[in-house]
């Protein structure tokens, strides 16, 4: 435990006093110097009892004197906690700075000592939360971490919401840690207010995509479909009765969610195969402008769905077999941005291997997107660009073009080990067996040539 209140006190207090007398700075210079008050400056180092600092003045101190930044900070957390009381208004900021200038061991002490009362958890999640909304993402982890190990209500809202921080927080590459990290969430999904719930289900059923849990994500589109559209009709009743309250608060316009539960609908289907089934629902999304509560981000969302619908319908009947339309299909690409252009000829490849038609004259059209690929960090870019190469290694072997096959292949094989899809090894190696046909295919027909 510490030490009574009034050493501490004295020994932040008689360093600070070391320094100024060191430096040879009367109370009215050193205010002069911090900006504090002189009569402030007074009270804080000479009070009975010392009227408390805040970590500001400290950094001040700190600064004045030529010390590095979290000077004193072990000697600090007696000015925020004791047996008696707690000072949130200093102790979170305190915390805040122990973050920013590196002082963990400062942290570790401190954490315990608030958790000997389970109220305080409280004060962990306002300064996770301080610290999300400040875009110190990294930081929040092991705020949010401290309340979930310690709250025993795993349905109070701040237990809901650390979990929900944590499942955004550290979505990387890696698909097993995606994978744990979806299944750690998803069963606290529905407990979330109604505006976080919408961007949960859109990110559940994004990063399943990305791991080709095709069902699992068609599971969340449906869900994230159903909840935009309940959403969507009682603020269209709340406006309608003019109904006081402030409209929802969510991160995207609603539109978009709705929208996305459609589109994530459509693709879910189109890689099991459905595609007609998929066709109804992007048609759903082709023109949102019915949508009553459109204001001008609301109206900039519709125009992207009507593009992502058309470039799914393009996609849809390429991959239905109607090859007809592959020239008109490749105009349209020339005018999307390279994300949408890889998934645009992700569809053109799979039906070339599928009907076996010749691509490469569209491959050359579009070789310097094709060289741009490795742009893409973020998951669903990453298996999009993976899921493209092997149908370009399908291709090329099928061409005959072995080096050019094995190039691809060995690309896959790379992009699964950056995804951590080491599973899917053995279906890339497995490639190579198109080597094994040509080399039989020549052999027989050397036998039959002598």
């Amino acid at each position: 435990m510490w030490g009574a209140q009034g050493t501490l006190y004295r020994s932040l207090r008689s360093e600070i006093e070391k320094c100024r007398r060191k430096h040879s700075y009367t109370f009215s210079k050193l205010g002069e110097l911090t900006g504090i008050n002189p009569g402030s400056l007074s009270e804080i180092l000479n009070g009975n009892p010392p009227r408390a600092m805040t970590i500001g003045q400290l950094d001040a101190f700190a600064k004045v004197f030529g010390r590095e930044q979290g000077w004193l900070y072990e000697l600090y957390t007696e000015e925020c906690l004791s047996e008696q009381r707690i000072s949130r208004p200093r102790l979170i900021p305190y915390l805040i700075r122990c973050v920013e200038v590196g002082r963990k061991d400062c942290i570790e002490a401190a954490v315990p000592i608030l958790l000997e009362n389970p109220k305080n958890i409280l004060i962990l999640f306002t300064l996770a939360e301080q610290l999300y909304e400040k875009g110190q993402l990294k930081e929040s982890v092991p705020f949010y971490e401290y309340v979930i190990e310690n709250e025993k209500d795993s349905y109070s809202d701040h237990f809901v919401m650390s979990q929900y921080r944590l499942f955004r927080v550290v979505l990387g590459t890696n698909t097993e840690e995606n994978w744990e990290n979806v299944i750690r969430f998803s069963p606290y999904r529905n407990r979330l207010p109604e505006n976080n719930q919408l961007d949960a289900l859109f990110q559940l059923a994004k990063i399943c995509f990305a791991l080709q849990k095709w069902e699992r994500s068609e599971q969340y589109a449906d869900e994230l479909r159903l909840l935009a559209d309940t959403v969507y009709r009682h603020e269209l009743d709340r406006m309608k009765r003019n109904k006081k309250g402030e409209a929802l608060k969510t991160e995207r316009h609603l539109v978009y969610y709705y929208g996305m539960g459609h589109l994530y609908k459509s693709v879910t289907l189109e890689m099991q195969g459905l595609y007609e089934e998929a066709k109804q629902y992007v048609q759903v999304y082709t023109d949102l402008g019915w949508f009553e509560l459109l204001d001008e981000d609301g109206r900039k969302e519709v125009e992207r769905f009507k593009v992502w619908a058309k470039a799914n319908s393009y996609t849809l009947e390429v991959l239905s077999g109607n090859t007809s339309i592959i020239e008109e299909y490749a105009n349209y690409l020339d005018s999307l941005p390279t994300n949408e252009v890889l998934a645009g000829l992700n569809a053109i490849m799979k039906s070339a291997n599928t009907y076996h038609f010749c691509v490469d004259e569209i491959l050359e059209r579009f070789a310097s997107q094709i060289a741009s690929f490795d742009q893409f960090t973020e998951a669903i870019g990453l298996d999009r660009h993976l899921r493209f190469r092997y149908q370009m290694a399908i291709y090329e072997f099928g061409k005959g073009r072995i080096e050019r096959g094995i190039e691809e292949t060995i690309y896959c094989l790379s992009l699964a080990d950056l995804l951590n899809r080491h599973d899917e090894a053995l279906t890339y190696i497995a490639l190579f067996g198109w080597l094994g046909n040509l080399n039989k295919r020549i052999a027989n027909q050397n036998e039959l040539g002598s």
